[in-house]
């Protein structure tokens, strides 16, 4: 490997949390020195744009473009991501190198006005950036308000705490990760409220070629966690699905060995849907 190796990420506390992760990992996997891995952060563009939905915006990828340019320009050596915010196609001449462990798919419920989804008073106001919660939420809660809610976990978080919706959603992964699962009023069970595609895993890539970045990072790579997450970006590749579709799914590995996948796709007011 050519050293330090240079790891690409946005810069949120989480986005750093992860990269840490990747980080620890490498230097453990292969008894480097801490100095011999770097972190740079790189705003994108996608954390800029704060005043509108990304749908309206250009989609998940733009949480991307940016790290991809620097992969690509060989400003760093690879990028760690939310699965869930990859687009469906990568760019060209990058690679999905590793997926790790996957933590805890579900979406936790973060309420105000209430512990629980149910017991939410008629006409609340639930906020969040997602299509695919918004739905879910109208799906079985139709008499609730879902407005947009952008920014990262703890901006949000101190929105709901200054009253500006009565509730919120955000994935148990991300706020287990920062320490902040103790906000989560209830756990949503993913059998009734399905979660992203890659939802929970953290993902990296890699410039196409570069064998030695490739070989490092194979020894990072979870096989039950990388399955999953290509039979859940085989869904979105067969729906061109972004974030202006509301889609859900989960890929799981039984006992056996046996891949089995369970995907749903909504209409943004959740009162039509399509699974299987």
């Amino acid at each position: 490997m050519n050293l330090p190796l240079r790891i690409g990420t946005r810069g949120s506390a989480l986005a750093l949390w992860q990269a840490n992760r990747v980080r620890d990992d490498l230097i453990a996997a292969h008894g480097l020195a801490p100095e011999s891995v770097e972190i740079v952060a790189i705003k994108t563009t996608g954390d800029a744009i704060q005043d509108r939905p990304l749908s309206e915006a250009g989609g998940k990828g733009l949480f991307v473009k940016e790290i991809d340019e620097a992969l690509l320009d060989d400003r760093v050596d690879l990028a760690v991501h939310s699965a869930k915010d990859l687009p469906t196609e990568l760019a060209p001449g990058t690679v999905l190198a590793a997926t790790l462990e996957r933590a805890d798919v579900r979406d936790a419920f973060i309420g105000a006005a209430a512990a629980t989804l149910d017991a939410l008073p008629h006409g609340a106001v639930v906020g969040t950036a997602s299509l695919r919660r918004g739905a879910l939420v109208l799906r079985r809660r139709p008499d609730v308000t879902v407005v947009s809610f952008r920014g990262n976990v703890q901006t949000r978080l101190d929105k709901l705490a200054r009253g500006e919706v009565h509730a919120t959603l955000l994935a148990l992964a991300g706020i287990s990760r920062l320490g902040l699962e103790a906000h989560a009023t209830e756990l949503l069970d993913v059998e009734t409220f399905p979660p992203a595609l890659g939802q929970g895993a953290i993902a990296v890539t890699a410039r196409a070629g570069d064998d030695a970045t490739l070989t490092a990072l194979a020894a990072l790579d979870h096989a039950p966690t990388a399955a999953a997450l290509a039979c859940e970006r085989a869904f979105l590749t067969v729906l061109d699905g972004s974030c202006r579709t509301p889609i859900a799914g989960l890929a799981r590995l039984d006992a056996a060995g046996r891949l089995g996948f369970r995907g749903l796709v909504l209409s943004k007011d959740g009162r039509r849907s399509v699974e299987g």
